[in-house]
């Protein structure tokens, strides 16, 4: 890794959020599953343009996603790309104010996703995401009005409670 390294200065970014002034046991669990899972594929894809592929920081990353792809098949988790699809029908505006890497992963009709864990936006680009986009996304997971619509009695949390395929 060079000491210069612009998505090193990406992971800076991401590693100094906290959710210290939330009671993140009080969100609702499965927004909370997707909102780790993000971070997760955020911390991915930046390392593996920080570090060397087979770095140890790399190899625990794919492992610990590895272990998520059976945990996002459990419970209500299992709805939540139906949701997101359904918000922007149905809720354009709260759909627009979620994160747009969510908009992005689980709109069925965007190109995006996650291919060995990593984010691809573009499935036929060879080229490396653009390390601003790093800094968007993670602003706008951590973005005081996105968190509070994660907890349970919230906007986003009562939409999904309300969405007609999680039940």
């Amino acid at each position: 890794m060079q000491d210069d390294n612009e998505y090193q200065a990406v992971l800076n970014h991401l590693y100094e959020k906290s959710l210290m002034l939330h009671d993140t046991g009080s969100f609702n669990k499965t927004l909370y599953f997707f909102f780790i899972d993000a971070l997760a594929h955020i911390d991915y894809t930046a390392s593996i343009y920080a570090y060397h592929y087979e770095s140890p920081k790399n190899i625990m990353g794919a492992e610990y996603l590895r272990w998520r792809i059976d945990e996002e098949k459990k419970g209500e988790r299992t709805k939540f790309k139906g949701f997101i699809n359904w918000l922007k029908v149905n809720h354009p505006d709260k759909f627009a104010s979620i994160p747009s890497l969510w908009q992005m992963i689980y709109d069925t009709e965007n190109p995006a996703s996650y291919r060995s864990f990593r984010i691809v936006l573009d499935p036929d680009s060879k080229k490396p995401i653009p390390e601003d986009f790093f800094y968007a996304i993670i602003d706008e997971f951590f973005d005081q009005d996105f968190l509070k619509s994660l907890y349970s009695d919230n906007s986003l949390s009562t939409l999904f409670a309300s969405y007609p395929g999680s039940h």
